[in-house]
């Protein structure tokens, strides 16, 4: 069986070989450490040949200098690759939806590069999903999925607490975030849960019953998260875990009167959902409880409280003040970092080894990383009932399940667990041993690997979802390109009033073309007449379309067309179409085309040649004029588009997009709106029939005018720059 070359997309949050910056803010959560942890075991495994973890590159002076090196190589068969986009600042991961399509291009400019062109794709959280569809789409790969958390709910809880949808569009940009959460269901071939109970929670979108589920729980890696009674054999390694575990006493102590006490952990994120001040409500109001165990709160880290984000502000502001109302000074820590990547381990096991127990009581909770790390390191556990850990407990028989709102259940299960010795050890071995047999990383990774063949097996390779299209041929794409023939249509590769002379001969050059030459069909036309085109005159497929004078590219796979969001994206900037069309209705002598002749990048009018002013239509334009390309053709037509939609610059992205060099292109045309393809390195090819706009224009070094109409204009120019005999 060939080997997998899988690429993980993990747009947002902060990703390094070492020292992740888990509990940064609330996108360095548990996600990060899956993401990463689930990278590393996959690259170990005999099945994969090479694994790539595509995120966002930042260059930030806040940060690390790390997250800006492109390529990060971790190991011999995994590296992170890192694209640029929507600047080089750090940003929460809602203000990066609008860059998404340029982040796809970047991930296709690259790959097509370094020629790493994945086997399998599968994107974590509903950014990547976006992604992963619009990858898997273009290059036909099929792509799993792991939502980590879904906006309908987060939604609908933000809506509860009072906030508008105003607001929380603004802010959170649901309806980007819940339509590719709806598109990912739709075009995945299948999307990873930690549970079978979380399959439930994704009932509410309605492409639910066209996703297919399979519930792996994440893995640990149980090297590190070992139990406390264990002592590593390397004397190197063993002094530096006692040294790490004296600092996190120290950590710890400063805050105790008695820090000899067993004590009750919690670890998370300092936000609302986690319910850390339940916690506090609890032990403060048991004065047995205070006297048998001391608290110990490592919510986040945070240099200044005043500074952070307002919802963790107001969350470790709350617990401070709790903190204070019971008076637990003495009684409760509450550290204000430490090291995620080397200490976490650690606080477990000098928990266990204090006879302590942890606690995880969030409302609700997808999974229970916690829950598993602390069990593996034979810490008993109190836990929320809702969620993960209510499969997890049952499995491994490592504490009690609670009702997170329920005080009194809480503070029975702790007594229970901190006054029996003997219950305290049966939960603690229980969770050691069964952690290693249904949570470890490779269990995890050799059911994902199974999964990913059967789906690869059996649909030969492009997804089960898209067995309709076996007859996409993305190689095409793909292969190292030595020429790119670009061609208008009307009056160029045709011309019916002229009886298309070389027509029936470039069709015949074009059919039989080499792997090293692609072919682009560049036209005024909208894609429907294009299509039409292509059927009457039984053109060859090309790889490439550019229409409506430049404002849309689309790719032809087959008998599917898709289109480049990045280049409308690119299009959109500076772009307001109400306003131009608002302020040409001052012109008398233009009417505006059709319906379907309009885009969103595009405005088309009528005009009556005579009439032509340009002087006249900038004034009308006002200030912006210059944002704006105007561009007449044919003595009939004229069109308004953004300045930085063309034929030209359509052609530029295209091969910056997919590797192709420039002085690589030949472009050929007959009209006004075609010079814009014949700039910088391209070699254009003027056809004998051209209209008076390019009557000027003589053969120089890269432009070509040819004294043959149409297709034979093109079959000249071909022969002038030796790419056909």
């Amino acid at each position: 069986m060939k080997k997998l070359r899988i690429s993980l997309i993990n747009i947002h949050g902060l990703l390094k070989g070492s020292g992740l910056e888990i509990g940064r803010d609330a996108d360095n959560g548990g996600q990060t450490k899956y993401v990463y942890e689930l990278a590393e075991f996959l690259s170990q495994h005999k099945d994969v040949e090479h694994v790539h973890l595509f995120t966002r590159l930042i260059d930030d002076p806040a940060l690390s200098p790390e997250y800006a090196v492109p390529v990060e190589v971790i190991n011999d068969k995994l590296d992170i690759r890192r694209i640029p986009f929507l600047g080089k600042k750090y940003k929460a991961k809602e203000q990066l939806w609008e860059g998404l399509d340029t982040f796809v291009d970047g991930v296709m400019q690259h790959i097509k590069l370094h020629n790493i062109y994945p086997d399998w794709i599968h994107s974590h959280y509903a950014d990547a999903g976006y992604v992963a569809a619009e990858l898997s789409s273009i290059l036909n790969i099929p792509f799993a999925h792991t939502g980590h958390s879904l906006g309908v709910y987060k939604k609908k809880k933000l809506l509860e607490s009072g906030q508008t949808e105003e607001e929380l569009e603004k802010k959170f940009k649901f309806e980007a975030r819940i339509a590719a959460e709806e598109k990912t269901l739709e075009l995945s071939e299948f999307i990873v849960t930690s549970t079978e109970q979380e399959i439930e929670t994704y009932k509410v979108y309605k492409n639910f019953e066209l996703a297919k589920y399979h519930a792996i729980s994440p893995g640990i890696d149980t090297r590190k998260f070992a139990p406390y009674y264990y002592n590593e054999p390397d004397s190197d390694k063993h002094m530096e875990e006692t040294q790490r575990k004296y600092w996190v006493s120290e950590t710890i102590s400063k805050f105790l009167t008695n820090p000899h006490k067993p004590f009750i952990l919690a670890l998370s994120r300092p936000d609302r959902h986690k319910n850390l001040n339940t916690l506090i409500e609890v032990y403060g109001k048991d004065k047995e409880l205070q006297s048998i165990a001391n608290l110990v709160i490592f919510a986040g880290i945070r240099k200044d409280i005043q500074k952070m984000p307002e919802s963790e502000k107001n969350v470790l502001t709350d617990l401070l003040l709790l903190m204070d109302k019971y008076d637990l000074y003495g009684k409760m820590a509450i550290p204000k970092k430490h090291d995620v990547e080397n200490e976490v381990s650690i606080i477990y096991r000098y928990a266990a080894e204090k006879r302590g127990v942890f606690v995880n009581l969030a409302l609700h909770e997808n999974f229970g990383l916690t829950v598993i790390e602390s069990a593996s390191s034979g810490l008993p556990v109190v836990v929320t009932k809702n969620g993960g850990p209510s499969e997890i407990i049952p499995t491994c028989q490592n504490g009690e399940l609670v009702d997170p709102q329920d005080e009194n259940q809480i503070k029975k299960a702790l007594l229970n667990i901190l006054t029996d010795e003997n219950q305290w050890k049966y939960y603690s071995n229980n969770g050691a041993i069964n952690i290693q047999k249904h949570y470890s990383w490779l269990s995890h990774v050799n059911q994902y690997i199974e999964a990913v063949n059967e789906n690869l097996s059996v649909s030969s390779g492009a997804g089960i979802k898209k067995q309709n299209y076996a007859n996409i041929n993305v190689d095409r794409l793909k292969r190292e390109i030595d020429h790119l023939l670009v061609s208008d249509i009307d009056g160029t590769l045709i011309e019916p009033k002229l009886n298309n002379p070389g027509l029936e001969e470039l069709k015949s050059h074009l059919t039989n073309r080499t792997e090293k030459m692609a072919f682009a069909m560049a036209s005024g036309r909208n894609l429907r007449l294009v299509k039409k085109i292509i059927d009457e005159e039984k053109f060859p497929l090309p790889d490439f379309i550019i229409c409506s004078v430049g404002t849309e590219i689309y790719y032809t796979n087959g008998t599917d067309y898709i289109l480049d969001k990045g280049w409308a994206k690119f299009l959109a900037g500076r772009w307001k179409r109400e306003d131009v069309v608002n302020r040409l209705k001052a012109i008398k002598w233009i009417r505006l085309q059709e319906e379907e002749a309009q885009n969103p990048f595009k405005i088309s009018y009528y005009y009556e040649k005579e009439h032509y002013n340009h002087e006249e239509l900038i004034e009308a334009l006002g200030t912006g004029w210059y944002k704006i390309n105007i561009i007449p053709s044919h003595g009939l037509y004229l069109d308004f588009i953004p300045k930085r939609a063309s034929k030209g610059n359509a052609i530029k992205f295209l091969c910056r997009k997919w590797a192709i060099p420039l002085f690589n292109v030949v472009a050929a045309g007959d009209s006004g709106n075609d010079i814009d393809m014949f700039r910088g390195p391209v070699k254009g090819i003027i056809v004998g029939n051209r209209s008076l706009e390019l009557a000027k224009y003589e053969t120089t070094k890269s432009i070509y005018v040819a004294q043959s109409s149409a297709s034979s204009g093109i079959l000249e120019g071909l022969k002038h720059y030796k790419i056909i005999k």
